[in-house]
């Protein structure tokens, strides 16, 4: 990657944790950096991502870093149900679809469904998700 990209992509992520009111430790500049690269990563992902720069770094930490970055919303998180959760970089409203088999898990833009007209009597529902379920192309492929 270009020397220029790189000091961009640092400025970027400098300036997100000071809009967002957040102090700019190196640690945190890691995290938000590999968060950036793209994909969804689980703690022990983004520990060992971080850590390969860092040189040290505890999960600890980084569970700490994500809840301060969920409060102010620098990131989203997606549970995967029987696997860790992973985070990725808040972004446009988007749905996820998930391989039941490996974990992995993928981003896709597909319109959420509208609330029922009946049976919610009295809610007031702000949203609604969508989770694709099935095999990878790996998975699919072994």
């Amino acid at each position: 990657m270009a020397r220029e990209a790189v000091a961009s992509e640092r400025d970027a992520a400098i300036q997100q944790l000071r809009d967002v009111g957040l102090r700019v430790t190196s640690p945190r500049l890691e995290v938000l950096q590999v968060l950036a690269a793209g994909g969804h990563l689980d703690v022990e992902g983004l520990t060992a991502a971080a850590r390969e720069r860092l040189g040290t770094l505890t999960s600890q930490a980084v569970y700490e870093m994500l809840r301060h970055f969920l409060e102010t919303g620098l990131v989203t998180k997606f549970d995967r149900p029987g696997w860790p959760a992973v985070f990725e970089i808040s972004g446009e409203p988007h749905q996820h679809a998930m391989c039941t088999n490996c974990g992995q898990v993928e981003n896709t833009v597909h319109e959420a469904p509208r609330p029922p007209e009946q049976g919610l009597t009295g809610w007031q529902v702000d949203g609604a998700d969508i989770i694709f379920r099935g095999l990878c192309p790996d998975c699919r492929a072994s």
